[in-house]
């Protein structure tokens, strides 16, 4: 189920992501969105509702200081992991702990959360996860070089996943970080 879809363009990330809550072979079409944006970043989830949940309603991810990636990798990981388990979602296996995937967004980077905790970043400052994370990769290097703006990008993403991935269904949500300038105030979270 799900394609989340994400971009860099002017030193803001938008995300956009579908409503399907697919069991099976039964698809709801959820109205509690899968991207929203919470302070300074922005964040759109696969794997389950309760994970996003618990990172729309119960994380408080703390604001990053210093080198980005190293914050990313060591603080916000600490605390999100510390939500999943007190939420009652973390999963441990083997000694090891797991969750799920999901997109992050952050002055202007985007960072894909694995389910092993991994933070990676794409050099393509464009990526996505989920079932339809492959088809929406390729609407996605299809319009980098078109003079699009973010949002008709991440819907050309969508739709495609839409049209050729069982898992996905519109209608979609989208977020974006703040404009650099007004990284003070919070992102906005818009419906199409």
């Amino acid at each position: 189920m799900t394609v989340i879809v994400g971009l860099v363009h002017n030193g803001r990330v938008h995300l956009g992501g579908d409503s399907a809550g697919v069991s099976g072979y039964r698809l709801t079409v959820r109205r509690d969105p899968k991207v929203f944006a919470t302070g300074p970043y922005v964040m759109g989830f696969t794997t389950s509702f309760r994970m996003g949940q618990l990172l729309h309603h119960a994380f408080k991810a703390p604001r990053p200081k210093g080198d980005l990636d190293r914050f990313m990798v060591t603080r916000f990981i600490d605390a999100l992991r510390t939500c999943l388990k007190d939420g009652g979602w973390a999963q441990k296996d083997s000694e090891q702990e797991r969750a799920g995937c999901f997109l992050v967004g952050i002055h202007g980077r985007l960072y894909a959360i694995d389910s092993d905790y991994q933070v990676g970043e794409s050099a393509d400052n464009y990526t996505a996860v989920g079932s339809g994370d492959e088809i929406a990769l390729g609407a996605l290097h299809a319009t980098a070089a078109l003079p699009m703006k973010p949002r008709a990008r991440l819907t050309a993403a969508l739709s495609a996943a839409d049209h050729h991935n069982a898992g996905v269904c519109a209608p979609y949500t989208y977020a974006a970080t703040p404009k650099p300038k007004e990284r003070h105030q919070d992102a906005s979270q818009t419906h199409h």
